[in-house]
């Protein structure tokens, strides 16, 4: 039996957050719950866009700690390949012992890990009213078990992960671009990889991976954002050097000033570039409904795995009233949360929601993050607009 151990930016770094409102689904109010309506919902919203294999979940519809298979968020660079399971191979190479191959029957074979897991695009914000972000039970074989089957290479510092998913890419090196086919790729330190939790899973709530959750095999990095928990995972390589991948060192930054004005050339500003690793922490406000005579407002937050401290929800600008945190979840998973809202009257009002956690850390307001140049890892404040009928 499984034993429980306590996921991309879809657009190039720099371009307006607002493009890429482009590739994600047109949204159409789905039924608000009786007497309640969300009037910061764009007029045409659904999960699902026709002309793009993205899909959100539109979290009004959380109505427990796991998200149905069929609606977690998905999302990728490139077309979602076509596997057949019995003919794939997952290839462990580069600076190990023994190089290897796994089929999914040889994973199966394997003593089977299950973990609870919340995670969300870095592009996930606002502007896809923050469905790109699921959590589900992933059952599979610890990554480091599989490494050490094989043997660690003596000089062995960083793994590399690809998928079987791959493309046509820009590459721009100082003035000259290349056209390039490339493989999806991402990579964590061997520190990281050796972890107890990262898992090559083949399963999401007891159920084979769907095609588009990276069937037959995916990696996933519990407490990082999406891109680095690589799906369609086909080849797992161990190196000295760090990886610079398209999707590593330049799709997947941040960006931002500090001290300074801030303004673009002001020299007193350092503008400190970083990867796109672990979740930062966020709340969100996800639906409102009407119970015994009061409204209870639902949400979740997610983080890398620090504990939380406490989840607070502010009505139309007043004090800061603690929720309460649903008292079963795992350190890995999305934490749900609930306020009970009483003497609500008829009318608009603004609903937000923040997360602390217990190292004093505090969600910070789209103001705090006026200084960060690009769009990844917004985990601003998210106020929410309601209508009480």
């Amino acid at each position: 039996m499984p034993q429980p151990i306590n996921r991309r930016e879809m657009l190039q770094t720099g371009l307006a957050a607002t493009s890429l409102l482009a590739l994600l689904p047109n949204w159409t109010a789905a039924a608000d719950d009786a007497g309640v309506t969300f009037t910061d919902i764009p007029p045409n919203f659904t999960p699902r866009n026709p002309k793009s294999s993205t899909q959100l979940l539109d979290i009004r519809n959380i109505d427990g700690p796991f998200t149905p298979a069929d609606q977690f968020y998905h999302v990728q660079h490139f077309q979602i390949p076509t596997i057949d399971a019995d003919a794939h191979r997952l290839k462990v190479t580069g600076l190990v012992k023994q190089p290897a191959e796994f089929s999914l029957a040889d994973l199966r074979a394997m003593h089977a890990t299950e973990i609870a897991v919340g995670y969300e695009c870095s592009g996930n914000s606002p502007h896809a009213m923050e469905g790109l972000a699921s959590c589900g039970r992933f059952t599979g074989v610890p990554l480091r078990n599989l490494l050490r089957h094989v043997g660690i290479g003596s000089k062995a510092r960083e793994v590399v992960f690809f998928g079987a998913d791959r493309g046509p890419l820009e590459v721009v090196f100082r003035t000259q671009t290349y056209h390039l086919d490339q493989q999806f790729g991402r990579s964590v330190t061997l520190e990281n990889a050796m972890k107890p939790e990262p898992l090559i899973a083949y399963a999401l709530e007891g159920r084979p991976l769907r095609r588009e959750q990276g069937f037959p095999m995916r990696l996933i990095m519990p407490g990082w954002y999406g891109v680095a928990n690589v799906k369609w995972l086909a080849e797992i390589h161990l190196q000295e050097d760090r990886f610079l991948g398209n999707f590593q060192a330049r799709w997947y930054r941040s960006v931002v000033g500090e001290g300074g004005s801030g303004g673009d050339t002001d020299p007193q500003t350092q503008w400190v570039e970083t990867e796109i690793t672990r979740m930062h922490l966020k709340s969100v406000i996800a639906k409102v409904t009407k119970t015994d005579g009061a409204y209870q407002i639902l949400g979740y937050a997610l983080n890398d795995g620090t504990p939380l401290a406490s989840v607070e929800v502010q009505i139309d600008g007043g004090p800061w009233q603690k929720a309460t945190l649903a008292p079963t979840h795992d350190r890995y998973s999305w934490k749900l949360f609930t306020y009970r809202w009483e003497g609500a009257t008829p009318g608009d009002h603004t609903l937000v929601s923040r997360a602390t956690d217990v190292n004093g850390a505090v969600q910070p307001t789209a103001a705090d993050l006026s200084r960060k140049k690009t769009f990844l890892q917004d985990n601003g404040q998210f106020p929410r607009k309601v209508r009480i009928g």
